[in-house]
């Protein structure tokens, strides 16, 4: 049994009962209280639940508009209703509002319970319109939530999820991991100042966690969660209420003056190790305002504003779908089929790091005046990929020794420009640097929610740290599709991967996304270009058509080389064919790690250390001569990104953003 508010009545007079019975079967019956007489029970609809061994409804709300009820059930799925059509909403209401005491008098009151069930049959049994079978694991959905048009559920899983409602479907958006330990969410409360509060149990103390602050505002010990209970908070004090050994026990607190200030909130709790600029939002009465994304060692991603007035950074958004930390970041902007609309900025976010797993979203910022941050962000989780998905699936895999070790990928880059008239595909591509010493290819299908792995190779024989994929156009339109990898022996290799790409882009489509991986050809040419890792990586094209490869290494050397793309001549060299025109080595630019660079112009180099210097270069015939040089603030600098800003009086400035322990914008 279970009760939910009825839409459009008045909660202290009248609610919706719902039941599970026999095969699945859950009816939903309208109680109207009625002072001094028995409740006024009438069925409004008969539901079938999908069969599972425990075949029973846990939780259900009403979407009222659209005339549906979600519900969700122990073996963890969430279901969607049709509740309209039911022996007809508005008629129903009408007359509980009404009192409905003409339908029934004093006398059969008695009879009242039997009465009401005895002609079901007439009533039709519903399917369900849409099933997420096992959302929530087979521990079961503890509760369903409406707010601000979105879905909320919760489960013994330890997370939450926000859905929408898209063409009478569910689709799932995110899905949020409060804090550690927390295995299991029993309800959310959003709160009248913006914070939601998750509601569970962690061992056996009841937790009422903070998402704002990040922190436990209640820890109650009462023996764990299986027990009745109830918590209720307002301004003026909180109450929770629970059941132990049969005797009602009761935990009341007043509210207290927090005496708490928070000078400056963090935006991860361990190191940043990955930085990218979404790009300038411009907000009607705001000053303009960039749109950033983070990874940490926390394991989370962090979709924050930085604005050049305020100097604060807010988050917008946290992504906590990673289970070992963030080590790379990449974007390909563009709009896609969100349904949220194109204005603003729309992109495609893939984050990657420990335990071989890539995430993928579709991010939409749009300006929003109310907000604190001028800034609206709405995020879709559109699919994940884990290379050791089929260990994680093994019965007893606690028996057993796992062969490979744990792959991280260190680097991530969206290969450009994979739909055109040649490739006419949805399919977009991502190169990975893996530190099993593999360059890999993976493609995505949006629509489809799918991320395969298409493409491999274990040249390098050594972990890959940095990959960089650049897009070549000959004169006649035909385009190559380059990509450059480095790893921890100082090596630089440039491959041509158009073949792989087109022949995987046919593969998917021929097999419906399913595919055995392709082997990448060999390297079509190699650069030994530092004594040790490479740890930063770019590649600018010049006006006339060439490249100019820019890296820096772990023993403080910078090096630039410039390649030429042409045309193998002769049957031996036919395809594509690079050639290195000059090589420019800085060894000791810096006195520690190089793990940022940048070229800014064809004559112009930008660097960062973990030496706390930010450096910059001229680029002149066969040497790099330092141009200035500025400290900046943050310890153990992970990453650099750059971008240039014309401004109002046409000069061109540049900007860049840097982070480790903390972010600082320059």
């Amino acid at each position: 049994l279970s009760w939910a508010p009825r839409p459009g009545l008045p909660p202290d007079t009248a609610a919706a009962l719902l039941a599970s019975g026999p095969d699945g079967e859950m009816l939903w019956l309208d109680v109207t209280h009625r002072p001094g007489q028995a409740p006024w029970v009438r069925l409004m609809g008969r539901y079938l639940l999908p069969p599972c061994k425990q075949r029973w409804h846990t939780c259900a709300t009403f979407l009222p508009q659209e005339g549906l009820l979600i519900c969700g059930d122990r073996r963890g799925s969430l279901l969607l209703f049709p509740c309209s059509s039911s022996s007809g909403w508005a008629a129903e209401s009408t007359s509980i509002v009404n009192g409905g005491t003409d339908l029934v008098d004093e006398d059969s009151s008695n009879e009242l319970e039997p009465s009401c069930l005895l002609h079901k049959g007439a009533l039709p049994l519903e399917s369900p319109l849409s099933v997420l079978f096992g959302l929530h694991g087979k521990t079961g959905v503890t509760s369903v939530t409406i707010h601000r048009g979105y879905i909320y559920s919760t489960g013994r899983d330890g997370v939450y999820r926000q859905l929408r409602l898209r063409d009478q479907q569910l689709e799932v958006l995110q899905k949020h991991r409060p804090c550690k330990g927390l295995q299991w969410i029993e309800e959310l409360h959003f709160t009248s100042h913006g914070d939601l509060l998750v509601l569970g149990f962690h061992a056996d103390n009841f937790v009422v966690w903070s998402s704002r602050t990040g922190e436990n505002i209640h820890c109650i010990p009462c023996g764990g969660g299986h027990r009745s209970w109830s918590y209720c908070s307002s301004p003026l004090a909180e109450v929770f209420a629970f059941i132990k050994s049969g005797d009602v026990m009761l935990y009341h607190r007043e509210a207290q003056p927090c005496e708490q200030q928070v000078l400056l909130a963090s935006l991860h709790g361990r190191e940043i190790t990955c930085v990218r600029r979404l790009g300038a939002l411009e907000v009607p009465g705001h000053a303009t305002v960039n749109v950033f994304v983070t990874g940490s060692e926390d394991t989370t991603t962090c979709v924050l504003v930085l604005s050049e007035n305020s100097r604060a950074a807010v988050p917008l958004a946290r992504l906590s779908d990673h289970i070992s930390s963030v080590r790379t970041l990449a974007f390909a902007m563009g709009p896609g089929d969100e349904g949220f609309g194109d204005e603003g900025l729309s992109a495609l976010l893939f984050s990657a790091g420990g335990r071989a797993q890539i995430e993928c979203y579709r991010l939409l910022c749009t300006g929003d005046t109310v907000s604190e941050s001028a800034v609206a962000c709405h995020i879709i989780h559109v699919a994940s990929h884990r290379l050791d998905k089929h260990w994680e699936q093994k019965k007893n895999r606690h028996k057993l020794v796992k062969m490979d070790p744990e792959t991280r990928y260190m680097s991530l880059s969206v290969v450009p420009g994979t739909s055109t008239k040649q490739l006419p595909t949805p399919w977009k591509f991502l190169a990975a640097a893996c530190s099993d010493g593999s360059v890999r290819i993976f493609g995505l299908l949006e629509a489809a929610r799918k991320l395969v792995l298409v493409a491999e190779s274990f040249h390098h024989q050594r972990c890959v740290l940095k990959v960089e994929a650049f897009l070549h156009t000959w004169a006649g339109g035909e385009r190559r599709h380059l990509l450059c990898s480095a790893a921890t022996d100082g090596s630089i290799a440039f491959w041509d991967i158009t073949g792989p790409i087109m022949d995987a882009a046919d593969a998917l489509h021929q097999a419906e996304g399913e595919m055995q991986p392709l082997a990448l050809a060999a390297p079509l040419v190699t650069v030994m270009a530092h004594s040790c890792g490479v740890n930063s990586l770019h590649i600018r094209e010049t006006p006339e058509g060439r490249y100019l490869v820019a890296s820096g290494s772990d023993d403080g050397s910078i090096h630039v080389c410039l390649l030429e793309v042409a045309l193998g001549r002769g049957e031996a060299m036919a395809g594509t064919c690079l050639q290195v025109l000059e090589r420019v080595s800085r060894p000791c630019a810096h006195a520690a790690h190089v793990t940022g660079i940048r070229v800014l112009r064809p004559d112009l180099l930008l660097s960062a250390s973990v030496d706390q210097r930010l450096t910059l270069w001229k680029r002149s015939p066969g040497e790099l001569v330092p141009l200035s040089t500025t400290f900046f603030h943050v310890p153990d600098l992970a990453e650099l990104d750059c971008w240039e800003v014309l401004e109002a009086g046409g000069e061109l400035r540049y900007y860049c953003v840097l982070c480790g322990q903390g972010l600082e914008m320059l």
